[in-house]
């Protein structure tokens, strides 16, 4: 009997070993990836002044947040909490570290963050964000999107799971120009809001919502038709051109569209992309490119990655202009619905066994047990030697759970220096050479 209650608190991850090493291999797929593409990697301390954590939000995000019980020795009398994501402290970050920085500033951040929401299947309160973003000084070329983009989805890719996955693209300037052509900017927000919801529910209901705000028989038809623009770049900005819609904003955000769009399928990526108008992010935060990836094949699943264009990082912080791009991974809850959904392939799923278990007989094989598992060391493999004192056969059943293959040393191996690797999975044996 327990004496206590030991099973996790809700809404946290905790992984037996093989699970931990596949999620800590696709981590390192992700930071790999990042550095390859020129992101210098930053961490931020996990605890934040609250007033600088609540700079730009407020309202529900005040509830969500954890704060820090200091004891009586803490000098700091600010009230300080945990981050509840990676934006906030990168903020901080660049207006603390600006005169020392290089701009466009590439920068990931890897890491944990804590928000007190109820916990749900697929929804955490503590989990790994591994997030990009692109930060400018005064400006920053729209090409920088598409960098963003087309590096989250080499990150995707790397994890080889066994479906599609598409990048959903907008601009938020295109829908910003539509509501002004129409001077709707009184009903801005609902309307963002709307959209922003109407994958989440029936199609009534979203002609319902606008019908509600009071927008008009032919607004509501027009703003209908026009979520439902979905396309490769041609068709879409042809479209959107045809509307026949003399607005600025919207001028300027079809014109990023096909830029940003266009670089991309210069990387041909044209396959992995669409242009699709549902895609607003409701949040205030972005205000020109936005994107979201799904797997098309489990739409199920929802948005496994997010970001898009931000006018100014620092505009709670600075008076000076920091405009930039970012985007980013939940790796926590990304990783919970590969596994729900069988789609982390056996690849990914046996890089979580050793290379080797060495085997040895008794303990008179025990030194050169070592060295062999040394020398399989510095050829850059993973080894372990199982020291038990149980059968042959016991040892080779537990072995079979830690590796992929196993070496039996007995007094013959150690005075022949002849070893054979039998490979669990297929049963076949190889000699070795070491």
């Amino acid at each position: 009997m327990k004496k206590i209650n030991t099973s996790k608190i809700s809404g946290t991850q905790e992984l037996l070993p093989k699970e931990q090493i596949i999620f800590d291999n696709l981590k390192s797929k992700i930071a790999n990836t990042y550095r390859s593409h020129g992101f210098f990697n930053i961490e931020t301390p996990s605890i934040e002044r609250t007033e600088t954590l609540l700079a730009k939000a407020g309202g529900d995000t005040e509830k969500q947040i954890y704060k820090v019980f200091k004891t009586a020795e803490t000098t700091d009398e600010s009230d300080q909490a945990l981050r509840f994501d990676h934006t906030v402290p990168l903020a901080r970050y660049v207006v603390e570290h600006e005169s020392n920085l290089t701009f466009p500033f590439k920068v990931s951040q890897i890491g944990l963050n804590f928000r007190g929401e109820r916990a749900q299947k697929g929804r955490f309160r503590e989990f790994y964000q591994c997030d990009i973003d692109i930060i400018g000084r005064n400006s920053l070329s729209i090409a920088y999107d598409a960098d963003i983009i087309s590096t989250l989805l080499e990150a995707l890719k790397s994890f080889n799971i066994n479906t599609p996955i598409l990048a959903r693209i907008n601009n938020r300037k295109i829908l910003t120009g539509l509501i002004q052509a129409f001077n709707l900017e009184d009903k801005s927000k609902d309307i963002y809001s709307i959209i922003d919801h109407s994958e989440k529910v029936p199609f009534e209901k979203t002609r319902s919502n606008f019908e509600e705000i009071g927008l008009s028989p032919e607004n509501v038809d027009m703003f209908i038709d026009f979520i439902n623009l979905s396309g490769n770049r041609s068709f879409i900005i042809d479209k959107l051109k045809n509307l026949n819609i003399h607005n600025e904003t919207m001028s300027a955000g079809i014109e990023e569209l096909d830029k940003v769009m266009s670089l991309l399928e210069s990387m041909h990526l044209a396959d992995n992309i669409s242009a699709d108008m549902k895609i607003v992010r409701g949040l205030d935060y972005y205000t020109g490119t936005v994107f979201e990836f799904i797997l098309p094949d489990h739409k199920e699943i929802g948005s496994i990655c997010g970001g898009g264009r931000y006018d100014n990082l620092t505009k709670y912080f600075s008076d000076q202009s920091f405009p930039g791009v970012g985007g980013s991974i939940g790796l926590t809850r990304l990783f919970y619905v590969l596994n729900e959904h069988h789609l982390l392939n056996q690849n990914i799923q046996s890089s979580a066994l050793l290379d080797y278990a060495i085997i040895p007989i008794s303990e008179h094989e025990f030194e050169y047990a070592f060295e062999i598992a040394d020398k399989l060391r510095h050829q850059g493999h993973t080894a372990t030697v199982i020291l038990t004192d149980k059968k042959l056969g016991d040892k080779l059943s537990h072995a079979a759970t830690l590796a992929q293959s196993g070496i039996v040393i007995g007094e013959s191996e150690v005075s022949s220096k002849s070893l054979q690797v039998k490979n669990f999975t297929t049963g076949t044996t190889t000699n070795l050479q070491v």
